[in-house]
């Protein structure tokens, strides 16, 4: 049976058809494909007739074959716009072209779906006025994200030239960051780099893994800053900047950091018998060439309350 949606006389429907990957299931195929849809979305997609394996349709759990092509119907997203919000904010740095911020935790970086308000977005475009308008609606100026959780340094863009100059840099890996980590644990070597491809988990929607249909480079370098026998401190610089790039690498080597709940870390972050309310990762040093002058500008932040407690705490009971 064909698609049920007619792109022809529905122009906010574009059809893409891309070649399956044999045994993979369908919904799980689509969620992996670059999409950016989750697994929930691809089962909706499938459910509502949008998506055919060869012209025909097939249930979620369909695995695919040898020369299936999937033919996929994603309905244009309804226009929402990020709007201004008087939030406090710390700025690091401001010029016409970009503006560094010292990002607290629990903030959100940019708008997405079931959560338009209350980011980091929100409150610059009160701020600064205007944000590069090359990240979209939801996005604008967003050339890097950390996780809400996460806190410390970012750079925006509030020129379209600059966002394209500092997305370059990203791409081609030429920035200098800097991250600090409470990870569980001792670590065995004083320093040390994880190279292990990163990509959306195979089952786990909401995660990234090794474990993966479509993994990409990572590389992350460690250093060790202080021992305390149940964790360890340290310092880390990225050559990539993949999703939870350091989370997802650390858990791996046997070392989640402090708090992480998604990646395995609140089970043996208990043992350090203190309460850790988040992942225990700051974003400490961004360092780039300034998009517009060329200059050399480098920003740095000290981690921030409850990670300096935690470090108070583990020093005075190591």
């Amino acid at each position: 049976m064909p698609l049920r949606a007619d792109t022809d006389s529905n122009p906010g429907l574009h059809r893409q058809t891309l070649s399956g990957i044999p045994g993979v299931r369908l919904d799980v195929f689509l969620a992996d494909a670059g999409l950016d849809i989750s697994r929930s979305q691809a089962q909706r997609l499938i459910d509502d007739g949008l998506v055919d394996v060869s012209g025909a349709t097939r249930k979620a759990n369909y695995r695919l074959r040898p020369g299936d092509t999937v033919g996929v119907v994603i309905p244009a997203p309804e226009p929402v716009m990020a709007l201004p919000e008087d939030m406090p904010v710390k700025i690091l740095y401001e010029d016409e072209y970009l503006v560094v911020v010292d990002k607290a935790a629990g903030m959100v970086v940019h708008p997405a779906s079931g959560n338009y308000t209350g980011t980091l977005v929100n409150a610059l475009l009160h701020h600064c006025g205007k944000l590069s308008s090359i990240g979209g609606e939801l996005r604008p100026g967003v050339v890097h994200r950390l996780d809400k959780d996460t806190s410390g340094v970012i750079v925006l863009a509030k020129d379209e030239k600059a966002h394209m100059a500092l997305a370059d840099m990203f791409k081609a890996h030429i920035l200098s960051r800097e991250y600090v980590a409470v990870a569980t644990g001792n670590l065995r070597d004083n320093e040390g780099t994880v190279t292990v491809s990163i990509g959306r988990h195979v089952t786990e929607r909401k995660k990234m893994s090794p474990i993966t249909f479509s993994g990409k480079e990572a590389i992350t370098h460690y250093r060790v800053l202080e021992r305390f026998g149940a964790a360890t401190y340290v310092a880390l610089r990225l050559k990539t900047g993949r999703t939870h790039q350091i989370r997802v690498h650390m858990a791996h080597i046997g070392h989640p950091l402090a708090g992480d709940r998604v990646y395995g870390g609140t089970p043996v972050a208990k043992v350090l018998g203190m309460k850790v309310g988040r992942q225990m990762l700051h974003a400490g040093l961004l360092g780039f060439n300034h998009p517009v002058t060329g200059e050399y500008m480098e920003f740095t932040s000290e981690p921030p309350e409850d990670m300096q407690r935690l470090l108070k705490y583990l020093r005075e009971k190591a």
